[in-house]
């Protein structure tokens, strides 16, 4: 199944001269769907994860059903303020400024090898924020995934150059 299809692009948004890359066709599409999160689970399978982690919000939209496909622990990650629990966080760079992502201190353990899902990885800020959540927790990334890879933008060189490889199912540019 090729998911570009399933991809709609939306010029000029969120300001001018960005194209935005909607994911909401594909969730739309029950099949779509259900093989965008079945072709993680195949690509991920023997990579032996403990628990699958995810950056509000999009990525939640996909590592959560893959986590009960592949009967894990699902572990959010989110911004400040949003776990009622004790949380650890970190302030990571973005293109344009910073943001802050936490998780409950308990969530992730040193013996846990974590499978990171997002649905896009684009300059690779976010992803690297939640590496450093689970560096601080002494666990270790099983592998980290994603549905849309923007290949015009730094982010698979960024995790390269920390040495992860990632997979991706649609690479656009």
């Amino acid at each position: 199944m090729d998911l570009r299809n399933f991809i709609r692009d939306i010029p000029n948004y969120p300001k001018e001269g960005i194209v935005f890359f909607d994911i909401t066709p594909l969730l739309s599409s029950p099949k779509a769907f259900q093989y965008a999160v079945d072709q993680l689970a195949e690509k991920f399978a023997d990579r032996n994860p403990t628990k699958i982690t995810a950056a509000e919000s999009r990525g939640f939209i996909f590592a959560a059903p893959l986590a009960y496909k592949m009967s894990l622990p699902f572990i959010p990650m989110r911004k400040p303020g949003k776990l009622p629990y004790k949380t650890m966080s970190v302030t990571y760079d973005l293109e344009y400024g910073t943001d802050t992502l936490c998780m409950h201190v308990d969530a992730i353990g040193k013996d846990d090898n974590v499978l990171i899902i997002d649905d896009l990885l684009a300059t690779g800020g976010t992803v690297n924020g939640m590496v450093k959540l689970i560096d601080r927790a002494q666990a270790k990334v099983a592998g980290i995934g994603f549905v849309i890879e923007l290949g015009f933008l730094p982010g698979g060189k960024s995790l390269r150059d920390l040495g992860f490889e990632h997979t991706c199912l649609l690479n656009i540019g």
